[in-house]
């Protein structure tokens, strides 16, 4: 059932999904061929077959010459390289090959369906080894036999996971209890601010108390409405915010095949559209050029939700005058580097994350298996992974040392974040996921920005909602 499951779901999604990465992009064109759909459907025939083949026995095998991992973008790449590939641990005579197609238009998910179904006519040295996964899609993987049990069939002990934060193997658990995956980072979200922003408006740019005056929702809206009389923007646009409140859903979207929306998603809703007319926001959405200007030196907004990799991956090259990519360096002086500050917010939440699978029929698993081990459960590597790029990894032990340790971050004006990702990541609760979060999450987005846009009502918002996600998924319903 399981493997059937996955087949529909692949081929739906090659042939019906818009869903993304991390960004939220223009729908994609749904109209494929005849023949797409027939070559697509008669592979659902011998996959679900083809899979009993490609499990841990055949993984067992002698130990391939190449190792293909499929991924979106150079991330994951670079801790591999400078985190296993440098410190020796590539066995001699293997070479590796990385497979990247960019999120955008569903593009890396349907390059990886593809794969993975035909993955057991593929040459030795063609056959997927690992492949990374999201959080929003990840139960899509999880939910199959094309991800191989982490414990069961790659090797690694219970010992070994146990300095991980819980809500990182749930989201990769499969119905039955099985693990399938696993990841060096943990993604717990706070507030990142404008110091010098939050002195005009406060009084104060320190963090605890500016925690004080944003510790809930009515606070968070108060320091709106000052920061407007100020002249700024209390966020930059529309989705700024939304994963503080789908991540605190009290159910999951489906309900059978029943979409459900929680009231804590209309509050969302109700929060934009007020900051979209009384001016408290800049009217952008996520990803956009205008909005990655906000989060530059002539922004004027107070702040940003974002979790552990949008701080050093996104908002600090947001920040800078002169790019790095132009010889500009990552120091006070150039931009606003270093007039960042962070706080938790009103509302613990997490946003994204990266996990690690292993392809049932790899022709690898004992590398497979190391740099697994390496990269999500060593505590000696993923310290030296913070301490090197301010990511926040997946370890206990190594994160508490450095969160009661003098770790500072000079773009964060010398706040040792890590403190507080360290006191929310234990409070991420994933009992709300389903494997449709990242489609009707995108969809109820994009509908709802007509709205804030005044381009239809509240009631032909929720109405567009539910065509673009029953267009997407036939199978739900109202």
């Amino acid at each position: 059932m399981q493997k059937k499951l996955l087949v529909v779901l692949l081929i739906g999604t090659m042939l019906l999904s818009s869903l993304t990465g991390c960004s939220s992009k223009a729908p994609k064109d749904t109209s494929e061929t005849n023949a797409s759909v027939t070559k697509a459907a008669k592979t659902e025939d011998t996959a679900a077959t083809d899979t009993e083949d490609t499990g841990a026995e055949e993984a067992g095998a002698a130990q391939g010459k190449v190792l293909n991992i499929y991924c979106w973008n150079e991330e994951f790449k670079s801790r591999y390289t400078d985190y296993f590939e440098k410190a020796g641990k590539l066995p001699e005579g293997i070479s590796v090959n990385f497979i990247i197609t960019p999120s955008d238009n569903n593009a890396y998910q349907n390059a990886l369906d593809q794969a993975l179904l035909n993955q057991k006519s593929a040459a030795t040295d063609d056959k997927v080894d690992m492949f990374l996964i999201e959080a929003d899609y990840a139960l899509k993987y999880v939910d199959s036999e094309y991800a191989l049990d982490v414990k069961g069939d790659v090797g690694l002990t219970d010992g070994d996971l146990a300095d991980q934060y819980q809500y990182t193997r749930d989201i990769v658990t499969d119905s039955n209890g099985i693990q399938k995956g696993t990841t060096w980072q943990a993604t717990p979200g706070l507030f990142v601010y404008r110091r010098s922003i939050a002195k005009d408006v406060l009084g104060t740019d320190d963090p605890d108390k500016v925690q004080e005056a944003l510790n809930d929702w009515s606070k968070f809206d108060q320091v709106a409405a000052e920061a407007a009389a100020k002249g700024y923007k209390m966020l930059s646009g529309y989705d700024d915010a939304y994963r503080t409140f789908s991540n605190n859903m009290s159910a999951p979207w489906v309900d059978g095949n029943k979409i459900v929306i929680d009231d804590n998603i209309m509050k969302w809703v109700d929060q934009t559209k007020l900051y979209t007319d009384k001016g408290y926001n800049n009217k952008t959405s996520l990803w956009a050029p205008e909005w990655a200007a906000d989060q530059g030196p002539e922004g004027k907004v107070f702040g940003f939700f974002y979790s552990t990799w949008g701080i050093n991956f996104t908002l600090l090259g947001n920040s800078l005058e002169t790019p790095v990519s132009e010889g500009g360096k990552e120091e006070v002086g150039n931009g606003i580097y270093g007039d960042y500050a962070v706080c938790r917010g009103p509302e613990s939440y997490y946003w994204g994350g990266t996990w690690i699978c292993a392809a049932a029929g790899t022709d690898n698993l004992p590398l497979v298996k190391d740099i697994m081990l390496t990269l999500t459960c060593d505590p000696v590597t993923m310290k030296q992974i913070t301490e090197d790029t301010q990511d926040y990894t997946n370890n206990m032990t190594a994160m508490n040392e450095l969160a009661n340790s003098d770790f500072q971050s000079a773009f964060l004006g010398g706040q040792n974040h890590i403190k507080l990702f360290a006191e929310a990541a234990p409070k991420i609760d994933m009992s709300n996921i389903s494997s449709y979060d990242q489609g009707l999450n995108e969809s109820f987005q994009r509908a709802f920005k007509d709205y804030f846009d005044g381009i239809v009502t509240k009631e032909e918002a929720l109405e567009n909602f539910y065509k673009s996600a029953i267009e997407k998924y036939p199978e739900l319903t109202k």
